[in-house]
């Protein structure tokens, strides 16, 4: 009788991949793969480790997962992902409980690790970064309708903040031909909305073939047939490129949507952050973004607090926020990561101004929401459907204007039975705090 495995992935889509990826070596291996974790002989914790709230909340989840060993079948406890590949010997000199550590570099040998720490032979294994799998066959842990697409990895970027590059190293492009081949793989098993992903997605093709191959790349995805949706995340500002707009505007599966964490609007505060631009030079960007596809759905996010953000820069980035009304925010204080040239920096904020400078963004954004949400009253959206609410008696999906996990939701009544991965068209009729409401249209 095979293994039993439970996998337990944190943090971004493209830790997710890594899971979705080491899942089928796992499976082709001879394990079987299970949801109930009482069941599991093995568990495999996919670690988040970017900022501390993300190390907290996998320490928490190692620490969950490891009372199977008592109360469950659990032999064996296996810590991948990033806090494991950047914190190595800590992780489990801190855990005890842990069995084995995988950096990320060693993700292609999880089969023979997971056998070795259910034989008591536990080890720390840390491979180059760059023997990361990219590519593979996965274990989709999305619903089948939409699936993630990483076309990069690692990070060249080097914002003093951050930590990714030492955790992932350096930018890697995928060949052209392997992200169609998968991609076509993908609709093949009745994908509709594919996701793009990487450390920085607007990078693409730099390194391969020494330029920004992203329009390229997303007009070859456009010929897919079952592919009727394609959303971009996490673009860079500085590479957002007049061919890429006009391949956006042209091509109508690449949906109107735009994921450009911008992290701030002050001068001075980018300049610190090592990232280029001001506020006039961004607001510029926007604006052409936006006469360009005026339906364009903007998301961003913003980091507050970071080290000599004075009262001046923080007015600065809340008018740019009040002046561009972004259609989706997220709004983060300052984490001080070790290993960072940020860490080191003098004028640190303190943690009560952080939060309460989140706190004033967030809730000028609320309003900004409201009033973008009213005023989609009496429009009609094309909507992915997720599911059925069995308390509330609807039906659940999204819109172009969302991506899975992160935007709003649309709820809607209807005598009809849809299946989820349906597109239809629905009337909003009423909203809520960051959902709205609708009616089929027959």
């Amino acid at each position: 009788m095979p293994y039993k495995i439970g996998m337990v992935s944190l943090g971004c889509p493209k830790n997710q991949v890594d899971a979705e990826i080491m899942l089928s070596l796992l499976r082709n291996g001879g394990f079987e793969i299970t949801g109930d974790e009482r069941l599991a002989d093995a568990i495999i914790v996919n670690t988040c480790g970017f900022i501390e709230s993300a190390k907290a909340e996998a320490i928490e989840n190692i620490l969950e997962v490891s009372g199977y060993k008592e109360n469950g079948n659990l032999k064996a406890l296996i810590v991948t992902g990033c806090m494991a590949e950047r914190y190595r010997d800590e992780v489990k000199k801190e855990i005890p409980e842990i069995d084995a550590v995988v950096g990320i570099g060693s993700n292609k040998d999880i089969v023979a690790i997971v056998k070795a720490a259910l034989e008591g032979k536990g080890e720390l294994c840390f491979d180059e970064k760059s023997e990361l799998l990219l590519s593979g066959e996965r274990v989709l842990s999305t619903p089948k309708y939409t699936a993630y697409l990483r076309i990069a990895d690692g990070c060249d970027n080097k914002c003093t903040y951050c930590a990714i590059p030492s955790i992932r190293g350096g930018f890697r492009s995928r060949m052209m031909e392997d992200v169609l081949a998968e991609a076509k793989g993908l609709a093949e098993n009745g994908v509709k909305e594919l996701v793009l992903i990487a450390q920085d997605t607007t990078r693409y093709g730099e390194d391969i073939y020494g330029r920004l191959e992203l329009p390229v790349l997303l007009k070859e995805l456009c010929k897919i047939n079952g592919i009727e949706w394609i959303r971009l995340l996490y673009i860079y500002p500085d590479r957002i490129t007049d061919e890429l707009l006009n391949v956006m505007a042209e091509e109508e599966k690449i949906l109107k949507y735009l994921d450009i964490p911008l992290q701030h609007a002050s001068g001075k505060i980018l300049k610190r952050m090592n990232r280029s631009g001001d506020r006039e030079s961004l607001t510029a960007l926007l604006n052409k973004v936006r006469a360009k596809m005026p339906d364009m759905t903007i998301r961003t996010t913003f980091i507050v607090g970071f080290p000599d953000e004075d009262e001046n820069d923080f007015r600065e980035l809340a008018e740019f926020i009040k002046e561009i009304k972004f259609d989706r925010l997220g709004c983060f204080t300052y984490s001080m990561e070790e290993g960072t040239p940020a860490a080191l920096f003098d004028n640190q904020i303190e943690e009560d101004v952080k939060a309460r400078r989140m706190e004033v963004i967030m809730l000028e954004q609320s309003e900004v929401m409201e009033a973008i949400n009213e005023a989609k009253v009496g429009t009609t959206a094309s909507v992915l459907v997720e599911g059925f609410d069995s308390l509330n008696k609807c039906y659940y999906g999204r819109t172009k204007a969302d991506a899975p996990d992160i935007d709003g939701k649309v709820f809607f009544e209807t005598k009809k039975s849809f299946l989820p991965g349906d597109i239809i068209l629905v009337e909003i009729t009423d909203t809520l705090e960051y959902d709205v409401i609708g009616t089929v249209i027959d």
